[in-house]
């Protein structure tokens, strides 16, 4: 079972960072576009259409990761607090009654709602159009890893409610702690003054 979540997590987690670089490339667009309209007097009717979709794009590939690495906003003030069995209980009951029928359906309308764009050819509305129509597939492909990353934090609440304990996570990066990271450099400072 082990072996599942982690094969999950790690899917999630490479196509997180892969649609992650979505950021550079944003940047370096937005960043042409500024340059080009106010120094080369030369603004691109596709530019703003094209960052949006970047954007959303990065948006909604990046669902499934958070949720796999536990960034989504959570009340941890009780939350924190309970013991690991009730935190499954609760979490298993909201995945059951919101999590997954939100998650089912914006899977189904967005395959819809982008199939129905194929069909006619969807573009923007600009001089210079772009094919709207694969930036919509984004919807559909982006539901079906979160039902994916869903199903196996359905498992771990599982796995949880019956070791008492919850089950080993992917690790990835992480906020460090303020006083976490002046203990580190003052361990590294006075391991620096030891040398000889």
């Amino acid at each position: 079972m082990q072996k599942l979540l982690m094969a999950v997590d790690r899917l999630t987690t490479l196509i997180g960072r892969f649609f992650a670089w979505a950021i550079v490339v944003l940047t370096l667009l937005v960043a042409w576009e500024v340059f080009s309209r106010y120094f080369l007097n030369h603004p691109h009717p596709w530019a703003l259409d094209a960052q949006i979709m970047l954007y959303g794009t990065l948006f909604m590939m990046a669902g499934a990761y958070t949720l796999a690495h536990q960034g989504h906003v959570r009340g941890d003030v009780l939350y924190g607090a309970l013991k690991p069995r009730t935190q499954a209980s609760i979490d298993l009951v909201l995945y059951v009654l919101f999590y997954l029928p939100g998650v089912l359906a914006l899977t189904w309308a967005g395959w819809t709602y982008a199939s129905e764009s194929l069909a006619i050819r969807e573009n923007t509305f600009s001089p210079d159009p772009l094919p709207l129509y694969p930036f919509k597939f984004v919807i559909p492909a982006a539901g079906f890893l979160l039902l994916l990353q869903g199903v196996v934090e359905i498992l771990r609440c599982a796995v949880c409610l019956r070791l008492g304990s919850w089950p080993a996570r992917m690790k990835d990066v992480e906020e460090i702690d303020l006083e976490e990271l002046k203990a580190m450099v003052r361990d590294n400072g006075e391991a620096a003054e030891n040398r000889p």
